[in-house]
């Protein structure tokens, strides 16, 4: 059975306010998937409510076909989360940390020592697994604090915006470990306000504003939202495109609808026709021997549908 997250009519009140606000949100199979919207749009709460941390107002959250209210223990035997920042007691090691963890989670002491090397070594923190957590970092510190998530082996992982407040370095490390994770069979469910974020390491976004879904779709799908069904592309080259090979081999591709220059290395194309076209657009610049160097969605084009979208919300 693939891992499963379902919101059925998820709402949460907080007197007046309404933080949630019948959220209904199916996902299925492994996959990373970003939740995606501005600061207060009620991300932290959907995944409170998913974690049992809090109750909802109404509705239903359901991890692998059990709901969360109903059958905790089950719902939960499957679900590793890390929601907002926990701290670490400084004086511990990463492995006393894990070793903590994992008698709460009423792990057996050989599977906890077995785990512990195991995702210390997944979050790249098997060097310092017996030094001093207040040594740390805050980026190390996070890394720990996945590895917590982890330690069970869970099906379903859930991370309450991970990256936030890191530096560069530690952003782009914490963005490395969810990308390994994505090759483990696992649903990842990860809110974010960061769209390059999202961007970087998801699979599928769904976005949410004011407590309500505006929309759950691939990221290939949501840049085609641009204009008619079009897609922005960001093209790079090894070696300078020439005006006349831009002309005769990319504009006139079938797909192709329109292109712009960057720079003598960098070209923006817009593509119809989804995924697919996108592939044989891919696949025709490869035989070009233009000397292709990458090919991406443009964050620009998926920042235009966020706002977009988020404007639409306000309305």
């Amino acid at each position: 059975m693939s891992p499963s997250l379902e919101a059925r009519g998820l709402t949460r009140r907080f007197g007046s306010f309404t933080a949630l606000d019948n959220l209904n949100l199916n996902i299925q199979g492994s996959k990373c998937v970003g939740f995606l919207g501005p600061n207060g749009a009620g991300k932290t709460t959907t995944l409170k409510m998913f974690t049992d941390l809090i109750f909802p107002t109404s509705g239903e959250a359901l991890i692998n076909g059990h709901s969360v209210r109903a059958d905790r223990k089950r719902a939960l035997a499957s679900c590793g989360d890390l929601i907002e920042s926990p701290e670490i007691y400084p004086s511990l090691t990463p492995r006393e940390a894990l070793e903590l963890v994992g008698a709460v989670r009423g792990m057996s002491a050989p599977d906890i020592r077995s785990r512990t090397d195991t995702v210390l070594h997944e979050v790249k923190m098997a060097d310092w697994a017996d030094s001093k957590v207040g040594r740390f970092s805050k980026g190390m510190k996070q890394r720990v604090n996945i590895a917590a998530a982890l330690l069970s082996d869970p099906e379903v992982v859930m991370l309450d915006e991970p990256s936030t407040g890191l530096d560069p370095r530690g952003m782009a490390e914490v963005r490395s470990i969810i990308r390994e994770l994505k090759r483990e069979n696992r649903l990842i469910f990860m809110s974010s306000h960061i769209l390059s974020e999202v961007i970087d390491v998801c699979d599928e976004v769904a976005l949410v504003d004011h407590g309500k879904l505006l929309f759950y779709d691939t990221l290939a799908n949501v840049n085609a939202r641009l204009g008619k069904g079009a897609t922005s592309v960001d093209l790079a080259f090894v070696r300078p495109v020439s005006d006349a090979d831009v002309a005769s081999r990319i504009v006139n591709l079938p797909g192709v609808t329109g292109v712009s220059r960057v720079d003598p290395q960098r070209l923006t194309a817009m593509v119809t026709g989804g995924p697919e076209a996108q592939s044989q657009v891919l696949e025709q610049l490869v035989a070009s021997k233009l000397g292709l160097l990458s090919f991406q969605p443009s964050r620009s084009a998926l920042e235009e549908v966020y706002m977009r979208e988020i404007s639409q919300g306000d309305s």
